[in-house]
């Protein structure tokens, strides 16, 4: 069986699992509108709570189901996910108080993950020389699917209204679940086969592989950097002097192309690591996204935006993959469900501060968040390519057969 045909599964259920969330949840402060909540600051603590508990409960159960994953199959596993999602979304449709999305949302914390499972399945997949290729194609998967996902669910809810845009989703997540009942094969190799010839499996022995825990700081901080804008950019554009009409179309255009750029991103890593080690490649990405967030602290005008925004995305595209990358070359495939469970709770980690830590920060100086974006790119080029011990991902020539 091609390992291609379990990497387009993968790719493309994470794709359809991506485009089906954000089809609702941009729009979940209008919902709480229709369930009766009409004061302004309680829409937005609804919101804002309902938003966060699903990551804060995922970043820690990500490596549990992960451990999970490692004994008994990575399909089962983001199978069990992926029904959750469809039940969870289902009865969202439902709900007539607004605690009743909260505890949805929170339940969906307990069972999500899959896209650090999607990542796990790819890495497994694939032929080690491949291995950059298949886990760039499943996050290019993770960026586009969130930024088509909104235009597509405006629209859904303009038709049926919003709360059966919630059963559309629930479709989504059936459909990504048919394509990979149908289409994955398992071919890892899982701990509950060989524990007594590998050892036990257990979070200590992962922290322990080359590299991992500076690895994780990686990924938090690529992360952190990533979601930095969202609270802030809108207002940024507005602070430079465009005209408060023109601020969302801005807004929008620069998020579109930040989202391309880390798709591209993703892709051109695997002919950097033919050419590099992942610690060059980690350090001088970093290193070119903080030109990316300076040109957002001198920016006197929205060229300069426009400018830094495809830098700043490419770079932490390239750099994302790196890490997973270098990650998955460091850790045996019994083990990797595991260790890629608490790579993703290190980026959970910062997709929960992320958004409070610069929002706060804006509160003081908008250019503060960009100068602190900065000083985390240039930290972490620095560290990885002092501390990060050299490892090489080396694409060899094609075998004659793609079968594995």
């Amino acid at each position: 069986m091609s390992w291609r045909q379990n990497v387009f599964a993968v790719t493309a259920a994470t794709f359809v699992g991506f485009t089906g969330f954000t089809l609702v949840m941009p729009f979940l402060p209008l919902y709480f509108q229709q369930l009766g909540v009409h004061d302004v600051g309680n829409i937005a603590l609804w919101s804002g709570v309902s938003l966060g508990v699903t990551p804060a409960i995922t970043a820690f159960m990500s490596p549990l189901w992960g451990r999970l994953a490692d004994r008994f199959g990575r399909k089962i596993m983001i199978e069990r996910s992926l029904v959750s999602f469809v039940v969870v979304m289902s009865a969202m449709a439902f709900v007539t108080k607004p605690w009743h999305v909260f505890a949805l949302r929170a339940i969906q914390g307990l069972f999500a993950g899959y896209g650090a499972l999607a990542l796990t399945m790819a890495a497994d997949s694939a032929p080690r020389e491949r291995m950059a290729l298949a886990i760039g194609t499943v996050q290019t998967a993770q960026r586009i699917g969130p930024a088509l996902g909104p235009v597509i669910g405006g629209t859904v809810a303009q038709f049926v209204g919003l709360r059966r845009a919630f059963l559309v989703t629930a479709g989504f997540y059936v459909i990504a679940l048919v394509i990979v009942f149908t289409m994955y094969r398992e071919t890892g190799v899982h701990a509950r086969t060989d524990t007594k010839e590998r050892g036990r499996v257990t979070f200590r022995s992962v922290l322990a592989f080359e590299n991992f825990i500076l690895l994780i700081g990686v990924v938090f901080g690529l992360t952190f950097v990533d979601r930095s804008l969202g609270p802030v950019l809108p207002l940024f554009v507005a602070e430079l002097g465009t005209e408060m009409r023109d601020v969302p179309l801005i807004s929008g255009i620069l998020f579109s192309i930040s989202a391309g750029a880390g798709a591209i991103g993703n892709n051109i890593c695997r002919f950097l690591l033919a050419r590099m080690s992942t610690r060059r490649v980690i350090a001088a990405a970093a290193a070119m996204g903080s030109l990316g967030t300076l040109a957002y602290v001198f920016a006197g005008g929205i060229g300069l935006l426009l400018l830094g925004t495809p830098v700043l995305g490419l770079a932490l595209g390239a750099a994302s993959t790196a890490a997973y990358t270098s990650a998955g070359g460091v850790i045996p495939p019994h083990s990797r469900g595991t260790g890629f469970g608490l790579l993703s709770t290190g980026s959970l980690v910062g997709l929960a501060l992320s958004p409070v830590i610069c929002g706060l920060l804006g509160t003081l100086s908008l250019r503060a968040v960009f100068v602190l974006d900065t000083i985390i790119l240039v930290s972490l080029a620095g560290l990885v390519r002092r501390l990060m011990v050299t490892t090489r991902v080396t694409p060899t020539a094609p075998p004659a057969t793609e079968e594995v």
